[in-house]
């Protein structure tokens, strides 16, 4: 069985990842990293050349593909749940944990990573983070086994819940 961890971006997903992967000696899988290998262009580089419909095309591909693995640790990119099939395709062989954070935590986190495009261009940071996470959180919340706050936890902390919850 796989564990799946979704959220949107800056949840907490890659360094929750790469611990849990670690102490469970587990592979962890990044979708997000896979897409760049793929294309071989950064996400803003593949968005901007592309759009984001491609971009979400290469990511169902790998969800569909990892759905054929057992024992990862699978980092989703946090729009990973905007399709029902990559969703669908995830739980096949996982359980998927939704780390769940607030839009301040969000926005500390992710303030200054030049490695995420906007999703919809035209908003302030805050707006854009606030807007999507209101349209995905019903996603996330469907797609979830399990929903861990991140909020003002360490990835240790984070860590446990998710073994403890397994």
């Amino acid at each position: 069985m796989n564990i799946v961890l979704i959220g949107y971006r800056g949840a907490g997903k890659s360094a929750v990842g790469r611990r849990l992967a670690a102490r469970l000696g587990r592979k962890l899988v990044s979708t997000d990293a896979e897409i760049v290998k793929r294309a071989h262009h950064s996400i803003p580089e593949i968005v901007a050349q592309k759009g984001w419909e491609y971009f979400r095309d290469l990511e169902s591909d790998i969800c569909r593909e990892l759905a054929d693995h057992d024992q990862l640790v699978i980092d989703t990119g946090g729009g990973a749940i905007l399709r029902t099939h990559n969703v669908e395709a995830l739980k096949k062989n996982g359980t998927v944990f939704w780390l769940e954070a607030s839009v301040e935590t969000i926005t500390k986190r992710i303030g200054r990573d030049t490695q995420r495009p906007s999703l919809t261009g035209t908003k302030s940071f805050v707006d854009e983070i606030q807007d999507v996470l209101q349209e995905r959180t019903p996603k996330y919340q469907a797609a979830a086994d399990h929903v861990i706050a991140t909020d003002d936890r360490s990835i240790d902390q984070l860590v446990e819940a998710v073994v403890t919850l397994l």
